[in-house]
């Protein structure tokens, strides 16, 4: 891959280039599914954390877990759920948006004092689209958005997924800037269009 197509996964709509991964392991929880899809959501977040090398923890120690993840049918749903104001800053309106989109899923970042992923809180709403996909498609995709702050137009139109012999896997590009994203040599967090370049190195 090229600098330039490495760095159109990190750079907004505004121009910005704004790159972040974990720091901390990473300790899901999950809401709104049953016992089945839980067990096929967190398979899919271990193996994308095991591809970029990262860990799993049982606890945070400040913040019990840092990857919350919920399931509705329905944006009004998640008004009811205490705290979640308190985590996700204008709740509210955001609610109010998605829902006057038709947003089917929505990433919430918080991030460390050096930019490092600190926490991320997924929405995910399950629509006549979504419900059609199987729940190892559903979970991968979930899994590949929230290990690195991705831009908000770097899978707009095209999925970061793909099915090979049947089987659903990540984009073999998609794949490798992962891989390459949590090189410990590499920052956690970047700014510069500059650290593409870095990128694109190791995956070349």
């Amino acid at each position: 891959m090229t600098a330039e197509e490495v760095a159109a996964f990190f750079t907004g709509s505004g121009g910005d280039y704004l790159f972040a991964r974990w720091r901390r392991p990473i300790v899901p929880v999950v809401f709104g599914i049953d016992d089945a899809t839980l067990a096929t959501i967190k398979g899919a977040v271990e193996a994308v954390v095991a591809l970029a090398g990262h860990r799993i923890g049982e606890t945070d120690p400040e913040q019990g877990a840092n990857l919350l993840v919920f399931f509705v049918r329905d944006w009004k749903e998640l008004a009811g759920v205490a705290g979640l104001d308190g985590l996700v800053e204008g709740f509210g309106p955001l609610l109010a948006r998605l829902e006057a989109e038709g947003a089917n899923q929505y990433r919430h970042f918080r991030f460390e004092a050096g930019g490092a992923i600190r926490a991320c809180i997924a929405f995910v709403r399950m629509d006549a689209s979504l419900a059609e996909l199987p729940a190892e498609t559903v979970a991968l995709g979930l899994a590949t958005q929230v290990i690195l702050a991705w831009s908000d137009r770097a899978f707009r139109g095209r999925s970061p997924l793909a099915t090979a012999a049947g089987t659903v896997i990540l984009r073999p590009e998609v794949a490798a800037v992962i891989r390459a994203a949590y090189d410990p040599v590499l920052p956690e967090a970047a700014g510069d269009a500059s650290h593409a370049l870095r990128l694109a190195a190791r995956i070349g």
